[in-house]
């Protein structure tokens, strides 16, 4: 059968657990802060139209929150029955940030139910948005919390292993290690981006029906905006990481540029495809661009895959990976910059279907890129678990169930994803913008 063997069957369980997961946590992290820059801007201008998407996307985010708990409890009960030698020797180090990451997801929950309560029940609406700061601080801890785990598992530090035996732990040290802060600033800038895209596609996709809603041509503008400033940033946080992996993770780096050989003024390979003698085909190379991204220097060396063992080499189709993620957020960047310029000055191509087209895509691809940057990290770390201290292999349970598991959260995957789709139709359709704006504006005159 496939999943006969349980490493084999543990690899594929998470990846499908975490892939079905960062769909859920990207959203957490990125609305919130959305929803607090709708409605501070509809505050200040006093404008019902900000002031109704916060309110609808808080509506919406609370579905997506509850799925997140139970993906993310999903995650933590898998960590012990999938992986029960690495948590047996990593679980010491690393129990604080899982721990805070708990706390800074009630202490994000509890605000959120708060803010959703009192909406109608202050007078100064000032005073109603303070209570989303802890619910987007909470969101953004959270994902801190979480990130400094993975990169614990890329950049082990914070603990020793004398004769076998776990000593000198540290867990602050485990948590700030090296890779923690180009990770962190990655999933968090990438989190917003793709939240406001996301965003951005729902409003296209109304005025693609043939909506003619300021709400919706409002709510494009802005997300549209955000989404660019963010993309920006995760370009810029992007550069950092490529100096991070060529300094102290370069097999990871050689892997995904396809870099076989160490040398100076070495070229970025873009796209291509490899055949089985590891010839590089159809792609484009670009002379001192990987010298240049590693070291910002065109005749820097940089390290290729042979100074690695075969047996610690990551798996090359990661180079994919790379492509898609590098590829679709420079799109992003193109397709903001297109659409903040064209309103400045009044081009009339953007209002048209074709390009609300390319934005409605737009969310949908960036959401695939936050997937293809996540199966870079993951799949670029092997063969280890803890990088330089225990393989995957070592760390997997040797329980035969793994294959039942694999088909019961496969069952829970897609009914939580037909569920999410399902619940947050229905609550629109029967709460269209117009009938929800009528309601804001009836509430704010009495």
């Amino acid at each position: 059968m496939l999943f006969d063997d349980p490493v084999f069957g543990s690899r594929m369980l998470t990846m499908l657990t975490l892939s079905f997961h960062i769909i859920f946590a990207t959203i957490g992290v990125g609305v919130p802060l959305m929803i607090m820059i709708a409605q501070w801007i509809g505050i200040k201008r006093n404008d019902p139209h900000y002031l109704l998407m916060a309110r609808r996307w808080a509506k919406g985010f609370v579905v997506t929150v509850a799925v997140g708990v139970v993906t993310g409890t999903a995650i933590g009960l898998q960590l012990s029955l999938l992986w029960p030698r690495f948590m047996e020797l990593a679980g010491h180090v690393i129990a604080l940030p899982l721990f805070m990451e708990v706390f800074a997801f009630f202490f994000e929950a509890i605000f959120l139910g708060i803010y959703l309560y009192t909406w109608d029940r202050f007078e100064n609406p000032k005073k109603h948005l303070l209570l989303l700061v802890p619910v987007a601080i909470g969101a953004a801890m959270s994902a801190f919390f979480i990130t400094t785990v993975n990169a614990f598992m890329n950049m082990p530090e914070g603990f020793e292993i004398v004769n076998g035996q776990l000593t000198s732990v540290n867990p602050l040290m485990a948590m700030f290690n090296l890779a923690t802060w180009t990770k962190v600033t990655h999933v968090v800038a990438t989190a917003f981006m793709t939240s406001a895209f996301i965003l951005a596609s729902i409003a296209a996709f109304h005025l693609l029906r043939g909506s003619k809603q300021t709400y919706h041509k409002k709510g494009l503008h802005l997300t549209m905006k955000v989404g660019l400033v963010f993309a920006i940033a995760s370009a810029l946080i992007g550069d950092f990481s490529g100096k991070y992996l060529a300094e102290h993770q370069p097999e990871k780096l050689a892997a995904a540029e396809w870099h076989f050989e160490t040398e100076t003024e070495a070229p970025l390979i873009y796209m291509g495809i490899l055949d089985d003698d590891q010839n590089v085909r159809y792609a484009l190379e670009i002379p001192y661009a990987l010298s240049i991204l590693a070291f910002n220097n065109p005749s820097a060396e940089v390290i290729g895959l042979n100074e690695f063992p075969e047996e610690e080499q990551p798996p090359l189709f990661i180079h994919y990976f790379f492509d898609i993620m590098i590829t679709i957020g420079s799109l992003m960047i193109f397709l903001g910059l297109i659409y903040v310029i064209g309103t400045r000055y009044n081009w009339n191509w953007i209002r048209q279907k074709w390009f609300r087209f390319c934005i409605l895509l737009g969310g949908p691809l960036s959401m695939i890129a936050i997937e293809s940057g996540w199966w870079l990290a993951e799949f670029g770390r092997q063969p280890w678990i803890l990088r330089g201290f225990m393989t995957v292999d070592q760390a997997a349970t040797q329980s035969d169930h793994v294959g039942l598991m694999f088909v019961l959260f496969a069952i829970l995957y897609l009914i939580l994803g037909i569920g999410v789709v399902v619940v947050l139709t229905r609550m629109f359709k029967q709460n269209p913008v117009e009938n929800d704006l009528a309601s804001l504006q009836g509430g704010e005159g009495r």
